[in-house]
């Protein structure tokens, strides 16, 4: 608040310096009073010639000093700048040092950002104030994304930061600007399928596919891809593959790599007689402490798939996700029931009612 009172402070002094002497009179003669006291002369001259007080000479002589002084005076009259040009001159003076100041703010208050504080050189670098709330971090980014749209930095950190936010879409648009902007990698297409699996209820579409075995083609041992790719067998049916990419990943993982209860568990959701690669004790403990939450994802996951369906039936391969889901949860009529719907979805394209057909065979519900 000082700070600004010392602005407004100079700006008032700045003013009143330029618009003092402006205000002040002049202080030149009045050139109107010059030539009314020279008329009076010449015709006193001219008075004294007639009466005969002055000769021809001096009169003629005086006539021509006094026409002088008159010609002089009226020059003067106009070299100097009329009382309408200066009062001009004024209003354009205070236009310049008032009118521009109040235009300035007027912008200021409109176009800029006269609530945000101070922000010292020094603490430029410091992180984001972590006590406000995730969103409006979230919405300051997304602001300066807006203005810097090729700020691979910036789609960087925002993109993991939607991505647990459970906003799918946008973080599938973030990460897709992290790899154009930012630089491409087995991580970041890791990352891509994962959202896009995520906007899909947990379903590995064929495009978070491609992202996964993009991201496996840039680092063979990229565990996410591998372990998205070992879902995807396993949500297509193909058990021995899944459980082929998840024993190989734990077989080359290494001892303390967080991820090998996941994989474990997985591998025993595909490979009942898989031999753990922990203590018995451990994969049990696991298994004990993982089975509801497990189950409770799981269900979340087919609850949203089959929600998606209900406003897009064109994905003739999510409905044969979809009725393979209900019937490794044993849950044989919803199976039948979702058939049902899928056929009626498709009913109006002749291609994709044969490929509904033909999944349709290899689970065992053809009829």
């Amino acid at each position: 608040m000082t700070l600004w009172f010392m602005f407004a402070l100079m700006t008032v002094a700045a003013i009143f310096a330029v618009l003092w002497p402006l205000s002040r009179g002049s202080s030149a003669p009045a050139g109107g009073d010059e030539a009314a006291v020279y008329k009076d002369q010449l015709a006193e001259v001219e008075r004294d010639a007639a009466a005969g007080l002055i000769g021809v000479a001096e009169a003629e002589a005086a006539r021509v000093e006094i026409g002088r002084r008159l010609l002089a005076t009226a020059d003067g009259q106009r070299d100097r700048p009329s009382r309408a040009n200066l009062g001009l001159r004024r209003a354009s003076a205070i236009v310049a040092l008032v009118g521009l100041p109040i235009a300035a703010v007027t912008f200021y208050l409109s176009l800029g950002s006269p609530r945000l504080g101070d922000f010292p050189l020094a603490s430029r670098t410091r992180t984001a104030d972590v006590n406000q709330p995730i969103e409006n971090m979230v919405a300051q980014v997304e602001a300066h994304l807006e203005k810097n749209p090729a700020d691979g930095r910036g789609w960087t950190v925002l993109a993991p930061v939607l991505a647990r936010l459970g906003r799918y879409d946008d973080a599938v648009r973030a990460y897709r600007n992290v790899i154009t902007y930012a630089g491409d990698s087995a991580e970041r297409r890791s990352d891509l399928g994962e959202v896009l699996a995520g906007a899909a209820g947990g379903v590995v579409t064929a495009e978070a596919k491609a992202e996964f075995e993009r991201a496996v083609a840039q680092n063979a041992e990229e565990p996410k891809a591998n372990y998205f790719l070992g879902l995807a067998a396993e949500q297509d049916g193909r058990q021995a593959d899944a459980a082929a990419i998840w024993r190989g990943m734990l077989a080359k993982a290494p001892a303390d790599a967080p991820w090998r209860p996941l994989l474990q568990a997985a591998l025993a959701r595909v490979d009942e007689t898989a031999a753990p690669a922990v203590s018995g004790d451990a994969m049990a403990a696991a298994r004990d402490t993982n089975e509801d939450d497990r189950s409770a994802m799981i269900r979340a996951m087919v609850d949203r798939l089959a929600t998606r369906l209900k406003q897009n039936g064109n994905d003739v391969e999510g409905w044969l996700r979809l009725v393979r889901a209900y019937m490794v949860m044993g849950e044989r009529d919803k199976a039948v029931s979702a058939l049902a719907e899928a056929r009626q979805a498709v009913a109006g394209d002749a291609e994709h009612l044969r490929q509904l057909n033909e999944g349709l065979k290899k689970l065992g519900l053809d009829g």
